[in-house]
């Protein structure tokens, strides 16, 4: 059974499109930790006001920078004129002056508004949420810039992409040719010491068994170490999957047209379906989300299931 959220802290859980949202209030203060995907952003801004019920957002808090958990920003920041917001350190002068290259999104076909920052989360400090210090992790692998948030007295962890109950984010430096698997390994490394009785994950329920969900982790990475091209076909899918939840159904050519304009897209199929065709290859990828369920096919359009 899954231990009870403390006391102050509300998780919305968005499913996949969406990053969870974590609602921390108390001291008369309220924080947002990520805020969701853009296409979103209307439900974000229902559910923290009836939440609040209109009680000011003061902090918003991004645990990394990839457009589902970060695509709610400017929503937010028009809704609460007063609003300070935080981000990791590595990317902040990619926000400054907006660069959706650097950022990833143009890389990864997907969408985010530009939005403002105030001030950085520092790795090796405490940040106050709600009247309690929660102390901020570094957690490279998914995203080489993200971070993790841990509070000692209720041993609760905010891990982000960096864990899951069932695995844990693409390892997106991999896509780019960099080696980052044994920053995931670290990162790992770092949640076990932390020993969380709770953990709230970016993306799923938040749940108690953090020793499982750890040793799965590091079996399906261990998997990807032992066959790279294993990831670079689930990240394929992934690019896949989250277009298809964007828009919930698509013309199979016009998935596949834009996963061709996809750079992302390009650098996998280099690698991994060289051999192939990109259309036989994506079509591949497509048929492969269908038999797990992740998608049906009706004639020449794909759905999202």
């Amino acid at each position: 059974m899954t231990r009870p959220l403390p006391a102050g802290i509300t998780v919305f859980e968005r499913g996949w499109l969406s990053s969870n949202n974590i609602l921390i209030q108390g001291a008369g203060h309220a924080a947002l930790i990520d805020s969701g995907y853009c296409t979103h952003a209307e439900q974000t801004l229902a559910l923290v006001g009836h939440a609040l019920q209109e009680r000011p957002l003061d902090l918003l808090l991004n645990t990394h920078l990839h457009s589902d958990h970060c695509g709610g920003n400017a929503a937010l920041q028009a809704a609460y004129p007063m609003l300070q917001t935080l981000i990791p350190p590595g990317h902040a002068e990619q926000v400054r002056v907006w660069d959706a290259s650097a950022l990833t999104y143009e890389a990864t076909g997907q969408q985010c508004p530009r939005f403002r920052f105030d001030a950085t989360l520092q790795p090796g400090t405490e940040i106050d949420l709600g009247g309690t210090p929660w102390q901020i992790h570094v957690a490279p692998g998914h995203d080489p810039h993200s971070v993790i948030l841990f509070e000692p007295a209720s041993r609760t962890l905010v891990s982000a992409d960096a864990l899951w109950e069932r695995g844990f984010g693409v390892v997106f430096p991999e896509l780019d040719g960099q080696d980052a698997f044994d920053e995931v390994a670290a990162t790992l490394d770092v949640i076990e010491r932390l020993q969380p009785a709770l953990v709230i994950p970016g993306h799923g329920a938040p749940f108690a068994d953090a020793p499982t969900a750890i040793a799965f982790a590091r079996q399906r990475l261990n998997g990807f170490v032992q066959n790279p091209a294993k990831h670079l076909q689930y990240a394929a899918k992934v690019l896949l999957k989250f277009k298809l939840l964007e828009q919930q159904q698509m013309e199979q050519d016009a998935l596949l047209a834009w996963a061709q304009g996809t750079p992302y897209f390009a650098t996998t199929f280099a690698k991994h379906f060289a051999s192939q065709p990109f259309a036989e290859a994506a079509g591949q990828l497509v048929q492969d989300l269908v038999r797990s369920g992740a998608a049906t096919v009706q004639g020449t359009v794909v759905y999202n299931a």
